[in-house]
């Protein structure tokens, strides 16, 4: 390592503190890093690796400019690092000895306010989770909104942080090995029983008591949340402002979607290429705002059980469905409105820079219009934006004092307008007088000494300078003083000058100094508003999904549902959201669902692959969770009972990295279903039992049938091509057969994706083959081998009273003392 310097000693005593971040320590107008933060740095930014000091004693070392930092510590979050910015709090030029130097924020996953560091679209989440008894503590932020929001839960809380896709988890040290998390996991130390806990968030929000924001019930999450604040505390260095409440929240009051329902019903993004084009988001989002966008999301996943709140969400859906010119106006009012809610966030947190307070500004500017057009709504959920104040005096303030178009930097000058600041406008004046009169020395000077080519500049290292070229040096009058010398020409100053100079220099910095200690004040008058700000931004991001959910429907011919009661579905002419989008309504076939408690809850349906079975069964879910978020539906009529639960079994895949093979994947979701389902639930299940051999794939599947017909009663979807499992519907009444229709011509197929009543006769395997363009080879001796078997099948279902056959192809014989028929 190089020779212990003061600066070096000082490095490594910030290091020490924060062995677990990448180290961002200012070196002038670079970052430095070194060491091992040095070789992680210049691998994943692609930068130099130098070193410092001799070869034996050599110290890595690579750097970026600052004003370029935001890039790089954007792709050091995005790989999972945490970075700590080692800033230097005193000015060069007045420090004696080795600048003093702070850590003045440690950005980790889950701690990033900046805008250009995040999704405009989606929350950035810090979690924390912790255990009291048998019951989980689960708190999750959004530090760039101020968005709290705390439960308890009686299970693995997997699949509610799976829900919330948090970028990073907090795992109480005590719990951090039997709880294994997808994302980035950070353990601290857990001191937080209920005592500890509820000083902490108390004293935090300046309350006697939780029961303020109705945390009585969820007592278990209170460490949870006292363990973010901490955290964040100690990340950001700032007194956390915009978090300004915390909200309870119980999973039992929503629609609980797991992580396989989410991916087969390609909710957010589709299963093979994560994208977002195919996903029903993609359908739904036609929002204007971020606000609007990430709600929308949130939303998603989390449909609501209550049919009263349900029913409001409709009415505000359906006033903006049928009336046109408000769609256009309120679109138009909601396009010139800025992402008011992390502007809030920055504001409170004391990061906003000027540019956010004039994007507030203008965005506030819209808000009476957009009250006007809302004037004579009749639904409750649009209503509530007339409650809201119009923040006059916030948009006056921020008019008076800020420039309409200001810098990014903030310590530059050029923020705050003339007339703002009494103080502020007699330095400028200063200034400006100073400035005229080095302007106007170069004339005076000309006409004094005669020297025509006589000019008057300024350099940062020698300030201002009177500048005379060699051939008229005879001229110069004795009060110059030589400053410089080069090779054309000679520079002097006057003490006149020099005067003027100390004072320009000095008013310009007094200038900028006032300006950024007015614009702190003004952005500290506007914070004082963060909690209306917050309210707004809410009830902003919501009318955005109205209109856009109302656009959507308008656009796709989606009608509202009705939420019925009991346990009934019916749907008329319903479609799959996604599907139709893709290939064109026209050419999409509507199909009805009728599930009636008694007669058809549950559904065996059959018919050749490529048929349409898994996009109808899907098709359905997804008009239950439309419904159930409040959105109209792809239906031409619907009436919908509240489901608690959808579960979904589709599709193949391994899960190569937990070892699980398709099969065994299949087996556990399945058995997560036959636990958690409840008669409230809807379950979709396509194919189980194809990944192992005939009779035990038929065995499970005809098991898992009648168990969750018989014992969990729930309205259930069951694709199979077991034909044998149809007959179950002979004997339990409330099963009944469909099949998708096939119209055969020769050995010709084509799939009508149209669902009626019945069994289907066979599954079209080697008609299917065809179409994907097997060898007609291939196909030939496919239908030899298929006529063998089904011969065989024929011969052992004569001799029921003998012992099962295996079909072999030696000579063995049977019981019959016949000899087998050979496949091969």
């Amino acid at each position: 390592m190089a020779e212990a310097t003061p600066m070096v000693r000082q490095y490594l005593e910030a290091k020490g503190k924060h062995k677990d971040a990448i180290l961002f320590f200012r070196l002038g107008d670079f970052y430095e890093m070194f060491n091992e933060d040095a070789e992680a740095a210049s691998r994943e930014l692609d930068l130099v690796l130098t070193g410092r000091g001799s070869d034996e004693n050599r110290m890595p070392m690579c750097g970026i400019p600052y004003h370029a930092a935001e890039n790089y510590i954007a792709r050091l979050i995005d790989r999972g690092y945490k970075v700590a910015i080692c800033e230097q709090v005193e000015d060069p030029k007045t420090a004696t000895g080795v600048v003093k130097r702070e850590v003045i924020r440690v950005i980790t996953p889950g701690t990033v306010i900046e805008s250009n560091l995040l999704s405009e679209k989606k929350n950035n989440y810090l979690a924390a989770v912790t255990k009291e008894g048998n019951r989980y503590g689960l708190a999750y932020i959004d530090a760039s909104t101020g968005e709290f929001r705390v439960t308890e839960l009686t299970s693995d809380p997997s699949g509610e942080l799976d829900r919330i896709a948090p970028a990073e988890v907090l795992v109480s040290d005590l719990i951090k090995e039997e709880l294994p998390v997808k994302q980035m996991k950070t353990a601290f130390k857990d001191i937080y029983d209920a005592e500890a806990a509820e000083r902490r968030l108390t004293g935090f929000f300046k309350v006697k008591t939780l029961n303020s924001f109705g945390l009585e019930t969820v007592k278990a999450g209170w460490g949870a949340a006292a363990a973010i604040l901490d955290y964040l505390k100690e990340t950001q260095k700032t007194a956390l402002d915009q978090v300004r409440s915390i909200h309870p929240y119980h999973p039992g009051d929503y629609m609980f979607i797991d992580t396989a329902t989410r991916d087969n019903l390609e909710l957010v993004q589709t299963v093979r290429e994560k994208s977002f084009r195919g996903s029903l988001l993609w359908v739904l989002d036609r929002t204007r705002t971020s606000m609007g966008a990430r709600r929308l999301r949130n939303w998603l996943l989390q449909p609501l059980l209550d049919g009263k709140q349900i029913e409001e969400r409709l009415d505000a859906v359906e006033e903006l469905f049928g009336n046109a010119a408000l769609r256009a106006e309120t679109a138009q009012k909601l396009k010139e409105i800025a992402d008011i809610e992390r502007a809030a966030g920055r504001i409170a947190s004391g990061s906003a820079n000027a540019r956010d307070l004039a994007a507030l500004k203008q965005s506030l500017e819209r808000l009476p219009a957009l009250k006007a057009s809302m004037a004579k709504v009749t639904s409750l959920k649009l209503k509530e934006i007339l409650g809201v104040p119009d923040f006059t005096d916030v948009r006056e303030l921020i008019e008076k004092a800020v420039v309409d178009d200001p810098p990014f930097a903030l310590k530059d000058g050029g923020l705050i307008k003339p007339g703002y600041d009494p103080e502020l406008d007699e330095i400028r004046n200063a200034t400006r007088e100073g400035k005229d009169w080095i302007a106007r020395l170069e004339n005076e000077e000309r006409q004094k000494t005669g020297i025509k080519s006589l000019k008057v500049g300024y350099t940062k290292v020698f300030g201002y300078y009177i500048e005379v070229t060699n051939s008229n040096l005879s001229q110069v009058p004795p009060n110059y003083i030589r400053k410089q010398t080069l090779v054309n020409c000679e520079r002097f100053i006057t003490p006149e000058l020099k005067e003027k100079e100390s004072m320009v220099l000095n008013s310009d910095q007094r200038m900028k100094d006032e300006e950024y200690r007015a614009f702190c004040e003004v952005r500290g008058k506007v914070s004082e508003s963060t909690s209306g700000l917050q309210e707004l931004s809410a009830i902003l991001g919501q009318i955005d999904i109205f209109l856009s959910l109302a656009e959507t429907a308008v656009e796709n011919g989606y009608s509202r549902p009705k939420i019925a009661e009991g346990e009934n579905l019916e749907i008329i002419g319903g479609r799959h959201p996604v599907v139709e989008k893709m290939i064109g309504g026209y050419q999409f076939v509507p199909n009805d669902t009728l599930m009636d408690e008694a007669k058809s809850r549950f559904l065996l349906i059959t018919g050749p692959n490529m048929a349409g079975k898994s996009t109808y069964m899907r098709q359905v879910a997804l008009i239950v969770l439309l419904a159930q978020i409040g959105s109209f539906v792809p239906a031409k009529r619907a009436a919908i009972s509240l489901v608690d639960r959808i579960f979904t079994r589709i599709g193949a895949m391994d899960d190569i990295f937990s070892g699980q093979s398709t099969f065994m994947l299949e087996m556990t979701e399945a058995a997560n279903i036959l636990h958690n389902a409840s008669e409230r639930s809807l379950i979709i299940l396509d194919e189980i039992g194809r990944g192992t051999a005939t009779f035990d794939g038929m065995s499970i599947a005809a098991a898992i049938a009648e168990y969750i017909h018989e014992k969990i009663k729930a309205r259930t979807l069951f694709a199979t091509h077991y034909h044998e499992i149809t007959q179950l519907a002979d004997n339990h009444p409330g099963m009944i057969n469909l099949n998708v229709a096939v119209k055969e011509e020769g050995e010709k197929i084509t799939f009508l994706h149209r669902i009626v009543p019945g069994p289907a006769d066979r599954s079209y395997g080697i008609q299917v083959a065809r179409l994907a363009g097997f060898p007609k080879s291939v196909l030939d001796r496919a239908k030899e081998i298929y006529n063998t078997l089904e011969m065989v099948e024929n011969d052992l279902g004569q001799e029921k009273a003998t012992p099962k056959r295996s079909v072999r192809p030696s000579k063995d014989r049977g019981t019959t003392g016949r000899e087998q028929p050979s496949l091969f």
